[in-house]
């Protein structure tokens, strides 16, 4: 049996047995906070569980590194609509220790699409449309200083209220520790 059948069988009992209940919640964080992390499956279950958060406490956004990586993309929109239409107070941007991001190169991505057959006029391609493809696929030298880019992009935002706060924090992804940033 694949992963995709015992995900569907799982739902399929799931469903029947009203499992769902536990987690029903309103679409508004009842804490009116947003956090943006890392994707990064060591903090799928670690950041609720070590900051205390319950289903519908708060809104959480991930991708890889916890960045914004440009002012007017999918995350910046995300936390503005976090903000504006379900009330969101504070942003937290929490980084972590041993993160991939952290010295990743766009070279070694690219010759991991190489060996996909992702064919060089595709890159070539998306070049033509405007896209730095070297500097979007490159991480960070410090997850410290990734954070704190972050939210001085989050805080200075033309479009993100003044009363809004932004908080930098990384955790640590074997204990849950957290520090501010």
């Amino acid at each position: 049996m694949s992963y995709i059948d015992e995900m569907l069988a799982f739902n399929k009992q799931f469903v029947k047995n009203k499992l769902y209940k536990s987690y029903n919640t309103t679409k508004f964080p009842n804490k009116k906070i947003a956090v943006l992390s890392c994707m990064d499956t060591r903090l799928s279950e670690l950041i609720p569980a070590a900051l205390n958060f319950k289903n519908g406490d708060v809104k959480i956004i991930k991708n890889a590194g916890a960045v914004v990586s440009h002012p007017f993309g999918s995350v910046m929109r995300s936390l503005m609509i976090a903000v504006y239409s379900l009330g969101v107070e504070d942003i937290l941007v929490i980084g972590h220790h041993d993160c991939g991001m952290q010295g990743m190169k766009a070279s070694k991505i690219i010759g991991k699409m190489a060996e996909r057959n992702i064919k060089k006029d595709k890159l070539d391609f998306i070049r033509q449309c405007g896209v730095d493809v070297e500097k979007w696929l490159t991480g960070f030298d410090s997850a410290h200083d990734s954070v704190r880019e972050t939210v001085n992009i989050i805080r200075s935002h033309p479009l993100i209220p003044s009363d809004v706060r932004v908080h930098g924090f990384m955790i640590d992804p074997s204990t849950g520790k957290l520090d501010k940033i």
